[in-house]
């Protein structure tokens, strides 16, 4: 299953060199990955009230080429389970129309409990065993 997030570069996301700032392309990535949670019916509020947090374990992002200012883009997120706990979110930046990749992404999610400590409550782990590539 693959999610599709659009977006726009706002003008104050960009940086001296008039693109987009590299932090802000993480934001990019979060945002798009809040998004297809919540639309799987995972809500990070509830989540947090529990005492259970879905944090990232690891990042790795490959920047190709830059956004500009006013440039619309789409997110393209793809889940895959990496073990019992661990979720790799599989996430590419491609500029809109063109479709050119500006940004390539593995983000390693696990859930966390009170303590810290990595936990899959039993009812959230169907909820992401549902976004998963099957």
């Amino acid at each position: 299953m693959v999610f599709e997030c659009v977006m726009e570069v706002r003008d104050y996301e960009c940086d001296l060199a008039d693109g987009v700032n590299n932090s802000v392309y993480m934001n990019y990535l979060e945002h798009a990955r809040h998004s297809l949670l919540k639309q799987g019916g995972i809500d990070f509020a509830a989540l947090a009230r529990q005492k259970i947090g879905l944090v990232i374990a690891r990042a790795e992002v490959d920047f190709t080429r830059s956004l500009m200012s006013g440039d619309q883009f789409v997110v393209r997120t793809i889940v895959k389970r990496q073990s019992k706990l661990r979720y790799e979110f599989h996430q590419t930046i491609y500029r809109l129309p063109d479709e050119q990749v500006m940004v390539k992404a593995v983000i390693t999610g696990v859930p966390i409990n009170a303590e810290g400590r990595p936990r899959m409550p039993a009812e959230l782990e169907p909820l992401i065993l549902a976004l998963c590539e099957a």
